[in-house]
């Protein structure tokens, strides 16, 4: 994982530095989370999510080119936010950890007591 970020922070720079982009922490954030959420719209038009249409089968390719972009963004977003791989994988574990423990009634937050 360390290397998708190393890959999408020098990704970054590059276009940062070859389209002259000078943007504050907060606008960085918001552009990619803005980014993310466009992408996720494209997933959910990928899913046929339009009830009121005639459905489609999933075209999985196009599918899958869609939740590569958002892991694009994920990991772009992460960056902005001063977030290395390391901090993600951490935090993903804790909060696992903590989701088990609500499941399984263990947690001291409202509403998860068995």
């Amino acid at each position: 994982m360390a290397e998708v970020f190393e890959r999408q922070r020098r990704f970054q720079e590059d276009l940062v530095r070859r389209r002259g982009l000078r943007f504050d922490e907060t606008a960085w954030i918001e552009k990619q989370a803005l980014a993310l959420i466009v992408e996720l719209g494209e997933v959910l038009e990928e899913a046929g999510y339009k009830w009121w249409k005639n459905p489609e089968p999933v075209n999985r390719a196009a599918l899958h080119e869609e939740l590569v972009d958002v892991f694009h963004f994920f990991v772009a977003l992460c960056l902005a936010a001063g977030m290395s791989a390391d901090d993600l994988y951490a935090g993903y574990l804790a909060k696992n950890a903590e989701n088990q423990r609500r499941q399984d009634g263990e947690s001291d937050r409202p509403g998860y007591r068995v």
